[in-house]
């Protein structure tokens, strides 16, 4: 019998985007725009055939949005308590 499993890049694209959104955390416009793909092509992919790579790769871009969104809520906190020193 031949395994009949449907392959797609979807999901190692969505992983490589979720890790490179999670490496460029201090970087918004690296992160953000990389981290929602990450999400949409891992939910794709996930959705379509139950790629294991695809809801890795959408965990991936929720933890480097995550991150992202993160860092620079304490950026902002750290900015705000020095002045008002």
């Amino acid at each position: 019998m031949e395994d009949k499993k449907k392959k797609s890049g979807m999901g190692v694209a969505a992983l490589v985007l979720g890790i490179i959104s999670i490496v460029s955390a201090l970087f918004w416009y690296i992160s953000i725009p990389t981290g929602i793909l990450g999400i949409v092509f891992g939910a794709k992919s996930a959705k379509k055939i139950g790629s294991k790579l695809g809801k890795a790769g959408l965990a991936t871009g929720i933890v480097g949005i995550s991150l992202c969104v993160f860092n620079y809520i304490n950026m902002i906190m750290i900015i705000a308590i020095a002045n008002a020193l």
